[in-house]
């Protein structure tokens, strides 16, 4: 009953530290134009979204640390090297993300940072994630317990931490198209991963990996009611690529990397959509779906903006489901 009633405040203390957050923030971002502009390629239901302020990623990035600081100061949490690791990696991601969101709004564009620069920039960031993590005495294994499968990577693991923060972090960036879908998303990817953090007593800090998640959740609750159908803001990469990096830096501190597939099927899924259409318009000159990714083909295909990100959200609740009951019971 314990954990239960310290999730249930962590989501509290997290939705209305975002709704302040959020009424706070909004007018400033109006005020200081920092804008969305929309691609034409989207559609025309999508060109109305145009000056629709972003790097609402703040509302929920901003409660979160605050949120930790403040658990902190009451004693109610410790401070350990995972969450060390975690807060470094949703913290540079942040930053990341808001350097390019930064770049697209002072040049008018979607551009933004060139993929040469993040890539190198996350590379850093896991080098030093590497260096934290095998410093406290980190394995650098890859292991799947289900599959029996158990490889030594060594310094290999660098480099597998490096694709599951790129690959997480673009996956929701990838994702975040229409008004709630990422952030619905994100809320039941993290909502799992804390209840799977709170299995994993063998993990230092694990108690602070399940806390910051469920704030987190939380958080995801206040921006969506700013964020959700017809958005009055969006979280832009600087809130998109923190959440998928912080989702990737989860699953390998609590070793249930396979559950990320699962958890971010949607994630997933989304990726694989546009990847397959540009391997099917290079090479075969003609397109698989209508548009990419998947939540542009069904709007293609006549779908409301609103069913389809329900629909996405079912999804991803029965998706999170099943790896809870993997991660946690069986």
């Amino acid at each position: 009953m314990l954990i239960l009633a310290k999730a249930a405040m962590a989501i509290l203390l997290g939705f209305i530290l975002a709704i302040i957050t959020g009424v706070i923030l909004i007018p400033l971002l109006k005020k200081f134009h920092v804008r969305q502009y929309v691609s034409h390629f989207v559609g025309e239901n999508h060109l109305k979204k145009d000056g629709t302020p972003t790097m609402g990623g703040l509302i929920f990035i901003i409660p979160t640390i605050l949120a930790l600081i403040l658990l902190y100061i009451n004693g109610s949490i410790k401070i350990s090297y995972s969450l060390i690791i975690l807060l470094f990696v949703f913290i540079a991601y942040a930053l990341l993300g808001f350097v390019d969101d930064f770049t697209k709004i002072k040049y008018h564009n979607n551009k933004g940072l060139s993929i040469i620069t993040k890539l190198l920039i996350q590379m850093l960031i896991a080098l030093v994630f590497f260096y934290i993590f095998m410093s406290n005495g980190g394995k650098s294994d890859l292991v799947i317990t289900s599959l029996g499968i158990h490889i030594p990577l060594g310094w290999a693991f660098g480099l597998f931490i490096l694709f599951l923060l790129v690959g997480s972090s673009n996956a929701v960036n990838i994702t975040d198209g229409l008004d709630g879908l990422a952030g619905g998303l994100s809320a039941i990817a993290f909502f799992a991963y804390g209840i799977i953090s709170w299995n994993t007593g063998w993990l230092e800090g694990y108690q602070e990996i399940a806390i910051f998640c469920f704030i987190l959740v939380g958080s995801l609750l206040g921006f969506l009611v700013f964020n959700a159908h017809p958005a009055k803001v969006f979280m832009g990469d600087l809130g998109s690529l923190a959440l998928g990096a912080a989702l990737a830096t989860i699953a390998i501190l609590t070793r249930h990397e396979l559950s990320l597939a699962l958890i971010g099927g949607i994630f997933v899924i989304e990726t694989l959509s546009s990847l397959i259409q540009i391997i099917a318009i290079r090479k075969f000159h003609k397109p698989v779906f209508k548009m990419a990714p998947l939540h542009h083909h069904f709007e293609a295909l006549g779908m409301n903006e609103q069913d389809i990100v329900r629909y996405f959200w079912v999804a991803g609740l029965i998706l999170a489901m099943a790896a809870i009951t993997y991660g946690v019971w069986l």
